[in-house]
């Protein structure tokens, strides 16, 4: 049932971006917005771990602002593999990643861990 949870918030995290950054655009229904959060949280499980110890130095030499560019990084991949997700430069990326981060915290905080 969590996992169902993380995946919604997800799904309403991947949609505010959409809806407030202009360079994002999240195409088509319920579902497709659903599908397109499974394929974020995919990204995020699999690769940002490899990601973020190959950039270990770098991240701690930034104070951890490189963790944002890899947030954007994931958030771009994902707009690769899914016709639905489409954005426009690096910038939206990175503006879309803190909204993302913003909402999926806030959400995150009604959920309890099991």
């Amino acid at each position: 049932m969590n996992l169902i949870l993380k995946l919604l918030i997800n799904a309403a995290a991947l949609w505010a971006a959409g809806e407030l950054i202009g360079g994002i655009d999240l195409e088509g229904d319920f579902w497709t917005i659903l599908l397109v959060a499974l394929i974020f949280g995919v990204v995020n499980t699999l690769i940002k771990p490899l990601l973020k110890i190959l950039s270990f130095p770098v991240i701690i030499l930034t104070l951890g602002l490189f963790a944002l560019v890899i947030n954007a990084a994931m958030l771009a991949l994902t707009a690769q593999v899914s016709e639905a997700l489409s954005i426009k430069d690096f910038w939206s990326a990175l503006l879309g990643a803190i909204v993302i981060t913003v909402v999926s915290a806030v959400l995150n905080t009604f959920v309890k861990d099991d």
